[in-house]
């Protein structure tokens, strides 16, 4: 009877153990999707939901976002709906509201002084974004890379970022300009930033200086987490309200650069530009000799002011993206939202 007793135990205990085990390993995966999914979360509510909150609340975020969307959709449903600019499509040296087919005048050739500022719209904005994107993408990865490697590493990439800030900007897009006569708006913007990366990549770097002494980076470093797997997870994050704001700085830049170049007549013409309109304006028309022609200088005028101030707006909304009270502040917004829901659970 023992023997048939403990076998008996010993079975019950085992399958109760083995019962046990599987209940354990069940919880245990379930807390791992929980956690997945907890992190998830905090990523949403610390890098996208808390700065969008802090970009939003700013009325010149809201207005600057705005205009862009206005130059967004004139540059792509803008020019399906309206004729593209070709010589003689209306009469000549139209003023103003004089002729509702050039609602803002013509030019000498009789060009659509209001199609030639639409039409110039989607180059100069595939311009900006390629220039902008080009300028933050090798910053970040320059500054990145040199303030948490250190070491040779941070000697070699800091002093080619200081070689390519000693380089003047101007003279430099000029001589490449004038070799290699890009027809593209996109080498166009990449060559308008061809250094101007230089500085935000000292700034970036100054950065991760600080970050990388970070409790969490310290502890991810000693779990044995990959040096990229930190970049990406720990360190590059919090460097994107930073990054947004020199994006923005960065179109800013290319919008004057390119407008400026073209009334030169340094970049080709072939590539609508409202810079190149400014040129026909002066060279043409006259426009800066009297008064009857000023209207083709004032169109362009108003559409890169139009587009620098958007970006000038977003670049001062995403700037408050920095300020430690506001971002304070918010957070403490959302623990007691979410202390006030948690206790509306628990007396539910």
């Amino acid at each position: 009877m023992k023997p048939t007793d403990n076998s008996d135990t010993a079975m019950t205990d085992g399958g109760s153990q083995s019962k046990v085990e599987e209940f354990s390993f069940e919880t245990t995966s379930s807390d791992t999707e929980v956690t997945t999914k907890e992190r998830l979360q905090d990523f949403y509510a610390e890098f996208i939901y808390k700065p969008g909150l802090v970009a939003w609340d700013d009325p010149r975020t809201r207005i600057g976002g705005l205009i862009l969307f206005v130059y967004i959709l004139i540059g792509t449903v803008g020019t399906w709906l309206y004729p593209a600019p070709t010589s003689n499509q209306v009469p000549r040296n139209l003023v103003p509201f004089q002729n509702w087919n050039a609602p803002l005048g013509s030019t000498q050739r009789g060009v659509d002084v209001l199609a030639m500022a639409i039409h110039a719209t989607p180059p100069m904005l595939i311009m900006i974004a390629a220039g902008g994107i080009f300028a933050t993408v090798i910053a970040l990865a320059i500054g990145t890379l040199a303030g948490y490697s250190g070491g040779t590493v941070d000697t070699v990439l800091t002093s080619f970022s200081d070689i390519a800030m000693t380089i003047p900007g101007l003279p430099l897009i000029m001589v490449l300009a004038a070799v290699f006569h890009p027809d593209s708006p996109i080498l166009i913007g990449l060559l308008i930033t061809i250094n101007y990366w230089a500085g935000l990549a000292r700034s970036i770097r100054s950065q991760v200086l600080t970050l990388r002494e970070e409790s969490y980076v310290e502890a991810s470093r000693t779990m044995g987490m990959s040096t990229p797997r930190i970049l990406f997870k720990d360190v590059i994050p919090n460097l994107m309200p930073f990054v947004l704001v020199n994006f923005a700085n960065a179109a800013r830049y290319v919008v004057f650069t390119s407008v400026g170049l073209a009334y030169l007549g340094i970049l080709p013409t072939s590539v609508p530009n409202w810079g190149v309109d400014l040129n026909n304006a002066y060279k043409q028309a006259g426009a800066l000799v009297g008064t009857s022609a000023l209207y083709q200088l004032i169109v362009p005028m108003i559409m890169i002011m139009g587009i620098a101030l958007s970006l000038i707006l977003l670049a001062q909304g995403l700037d408050r993206l920095f300020n430690p009270r506001v971002r304070t502040r918010l957070a403490g917004e959302s623990t007691t939202l979410e202390e006030s829901e948690d206790s509306t659970e628990v007396l539910q």
